[in-house]
């Protein structure tokens, strides 16, 4: 597997955000970003970008608040803005196409940055919410207690060194489902799975209905939730998709 090269990036915030860049052939780049709790240094992310690498290069990214990256997570609303550093990142190595994709909370967050930011030639949003505030999962009902509760936030910085911040939103951000209609001209894909414990699968159609064209959504047999659960066959089609888009 290649060994990325490590990158510090600072956000407009002045955030450090820890990266790494996965060099590949041609003048794409694949910007991506993971779900809660996760790191681009973990070896399921390091094996998904090996695999785009095969496309075109990657950089993954640390969000705010997760590995060692700075700052605190905001659990999707400030995160646009490592997004944004890491895309210009991707510029400044020299890349002429870059496409933002995330999992999970990385998949609100590209589509977040894609409508409201710009700067992207593509988007893959990969089991991501359509919507904030769901609860109607187990699973989504324990990642409410761990961000909303003193002890859930304290739990999960000591587990997985996730530190996210005390404070609500305020205001409130807007939902991806909210702003997706702004992406268009720029190509969206949506990939959710039928067997996502998480979020299921409204939320994709949410996502997908709220969108404007050119678009596509891909409904995965069998497919869980995010990075996790995405096969080898999957990232090799995503890099496909991105490396074909013009």
């Amino acid at each position: 597997m290649r060994e990325p090269e490590p990158l510090t990036l600072f956000t407009r915030d002045a955030v450090r955000i820890d990266a790494g860049h996965t060099p590949g052939g041609g003048e794409l780049c694949i910007v991506l970003a993971h779900g809660f709790t996760c790191s681009w240094r973990q070896p399921v992310l390091r094996r998904i970008a090996a695999a785009l690498s095969a496309h075109g290069g990657v950089i993954g990214l640390d969000l705010r608040g997760h590995g060692r990256s700075g700052g605190r997570s905001t659990v999707g609303d400030l995160e646009v803005l490592d997004m944004e550093a890491a895309v210009a990142a991707a510029r400044r190595h020299g890349y002429e196409r870059v496409v933002a994709a995330g999992f999970s909370l990385g998949g609100a967050v590209a589509v977040r940055h894609a409508a409201l930011h710009g700067g992207v030639d593509a988007v893959v949003s990969i089991s991501a919410p359509a919507r904030w505030y769901y609860r109607d999962t187990v699973p989504m009902r324990r990642v409410h207690w761990v961000i909303e509760r003193r002890m859930g936030r304290l739990a999960v910085r000591l587990a997985k060194g996730t530190r996210v911040a005390p404070k609500g939103w305020d205001p409130e951000p807007e939902a991806p489902h909210a702003v997706a209609s702004r992406i268009a001209p720029v190509p969206l894909l949506v990939v959710h799975g039928d067997a996502d414990a998480f979020l299921p699968i409204e939320h994709a159609y949410q996502l997908y209905e709220a969108a404007r064209d050119p678009r596509e959504l891909w409904v995965e047999p069998g497919f869980g939730h995010a990075e996790v659960a995405a096969t080898p066959d999957l990232i090799k089609r995503i890099g496909e998709w991105a490396k074909g888009q013009r």
